[in-house]
């Protein structure tokens, strides 16, 4: 079992992520990929979606994303609670979080990836935030569409989101970088674990390849002391397997862009969110 370590830590605290690496064996990433293709085999599920904005034989329609299989696979509700994150994450965190959300995306080749967003603009954790755990499922680089963050965007706010490029994303909604903003890929093997905080700004460019997929596992977690969070995202489980119940987060609330003051660039709390939907990376 891959342990937290004392880097594991201090680099989430400070940049917002830290990699697990080969947190799962092959042979589990393998059994992961297998049991996912062929439940998107077997047809429809609840919650398919596809894209915003469809754009020509998008393959993002024929490889539509999974969502909250927990509610009615056994074998993901096993993955989300398993005794490695539950071990891990309370060691990120320093105290229990709460599962809340699961997530299957296939990315197939040429298909399109997702705008710079951040999760808890969806999730809505209040107080505290989410966190990401996302198992890569097949070795990820930026030719197949690999995740990419800025690292340190962890103590930012919630920013205001503007209109994405529809040719480059499968979700309509963005947020703006500050100037010299630095995006990062993650350059991952399967059965590496990207953990990251709700408010790192992530996405990703879209596959080019012709024959590779980028599949990952996903699972969002919250704040052991969290009373709020968005209603799609709620009830949430225990690491026993044990349901609590979430207060519902309000619509609305601040969010935050760019200004200059003082020739430097700083978040002025000036705008308002909009409805959070359900899609995330």
């Amino acid at each position: 079992m891959v342990e937290v370590s004392n880097e594991h830590i201090e680099q989430y605290r400070d940049d917002g992520y830290t990699i697990a690496r080969q947190m799962f064996s092959p042979e589990e990433v393998a059994f992961y990929r297998d049991h996912y293709m062929a439940m998107r085999a077997e047809g429809p599920k609840p919650g398919d979606y596809g894209a915003h904005t469809y754009i020509g034989d998008d393959p993002l329609y024929q490889f539509p994303r999974l969502i909250n299989m927990h509610h009615w696979d056994d074998h993901t509700m096993r993955w989300m609670l398993s005794e490695r994150f539950k071990m891990f994450l309370t060691g990120l965190l320093g105290r229990e979080p709460y599962a809340s959300q699961t997530m299957l995306y296939f990315k197939p080749p040429k298909s399109r990836g997702q705008a710079l967003h951040q999760d808890n603009w969806y999730l809505r954790v209040s107080p505290g935030s989410c966190v990401g755990a996302w198992l890569a499922l097949d070795d990820c680089d930026e030719a197949n569409g690999c995740l990419q963050l800025v690292p340190g965007s962890n103590k930012w706010p919630l920013l205001c989101s503007v209109e994405a490029d529809s040719t480059q994303s499968f979700t309509n909604n963005t947020v703006p970088l500050p100037q010299g903003a630095v995006v990062k890929p993650m350059i991952m093997r399967a059965g590496d674990v990207l953990f990251f905080h709700g408010s790192v700004v992530h996405g990703s460019p879209p596959n080019t390849t012709s024959d590779r997929f980028r599949r990952a596992l996903i699972g969002h977690y919250v704040d052991g002391d969290v009373k709020q969070v968005w209603k799609f995202y709620s009830p949430a489980h225990r690491f026993d397997g044990s349901l609590v119940e979430i207060d519902e987060a309000p619509e609305g609330g601040l969010c935050g862009t760019w200004v200059t003051k003082n020739g430097e660039q700083v978040v002025e709390m000036a705008g308002q969110l909009n409805s959070a939907n359900k899609s995330l990376e």
